[in-house]
């Protein structure tokens, strides 16, 4: 039986998805892959007891982007006519770049290693990028005559900015974690040993929070990204009352207070 490409590990209320082929350097080419990953991204959507969801590789790699000897054999996702591969991206990796991109909750990427094509674009998706010292990073997609096809050009402007992501896209340079650092890529670079750990520990920094509260600040800043600043205020004004009155802003309050009352209590 074929192993899954996908899985999925649940520590409370932090879900983090493994993209589990390292054989393969995680490379993306096949369209039972992308249904596996919405599945399991759909899922977290569902369930209102999830915070956060963290998305790495299994192995040395995060995810090196298509299959180069698929894309020689004309298979996965290059395979049959031109509407035919037209469709099969629109109906695969498309779909799942709207699925992770459109998550409810905040993403963490944990990027153990190499994040090249696709697998730098599925990085930009998350909200927040941590790499370790192995990380590298490229759009290689010039390189092999092809542009992205599951949104780089829309993904990585957003992450770095236009003048960045056009060098990136135009040469497919390979640039490593501390240029990614430097750029505004990532936003920490660890050992690799560390990333983990340090990916676990950040999303229980945010786990601590109302999800119904990260969930709602989520919301707004995608909405932020593509509307006036009274369409943003509107919405605000909309999700602030409804956070008001939620379990998890009373249990929120009283937890300040009475963190203060030992803080006063204790002299600080």
């Amino acid at each position: 039986m074929t192993e899954p490409f996908v899985l999925v590990e649940r520590d409370a209320a932090i879900v983090t998805v493994v993209m589990n082929e390292p054989e393969t350097r995680n490379a993306l080419s096949r369209t039972e892959q992308c249904d596996e990953m919405i599945d399991a991204l759909d899922a977290v959507n569902r369930d209102p007891d999830v915070k956060v969801l963290v998305l790495t590789g299994a192995g040395s790699v995060f995810c090196a982007g298509g299959n180069i000897k698929d894309m020689e054999a004309k298979q996965g996702f290059m395979a049959g006519t031109p509407d035919e591969i037209g469709e099969r991206y629109r109906h695969s990796l498309q779909r799942l770049a709207k699925t992770l991109y459109g998550l409810e909750v905040p993403t963490i990427a944990a990027v153990n290693g190499p994040a090249m094509g696709a697998g730098l674009d599925l990085a930009c998706m998350c909200d927040m990028r941590i790499a370790s010292e192995r990380a590298r990073f490229s759009e290689t997609f010039v390189r092999l005559g092809l542009i992205s096809g599951i949104g780089g050009a829309w993904f990585l402007p957003r992450a770095i900015g236009h003048a960045r992501a056009a060098e990136m896209a135009f040469s497919g340079r390979i640039i490593d974690a501390d240029t990614a650092l430097a750029y505004g890529l990532v936003s920490e670079v660890l050992p690799v040993e560390a990333l983990r750990n340090r990916a676990n520990a950040l999303a229980a920094e945010l786990a601590a929070n109302s999800g119904v509260a990260l969930r709602y600040a989520k919301r707004l800043l995608r909405l932020s990204e593509r509307s006036e600043l009274t369409v943003a205020l509107d919405a605000t004004a909309a999700l602030q009352t409804i956070a008001h009155l939620t379990e998890g802003h009373r249990m929120s309050v009283e937890r300040y207070l009475e963190e203060q009352r030992v803080r006063r209590a204790a002299g600080r």
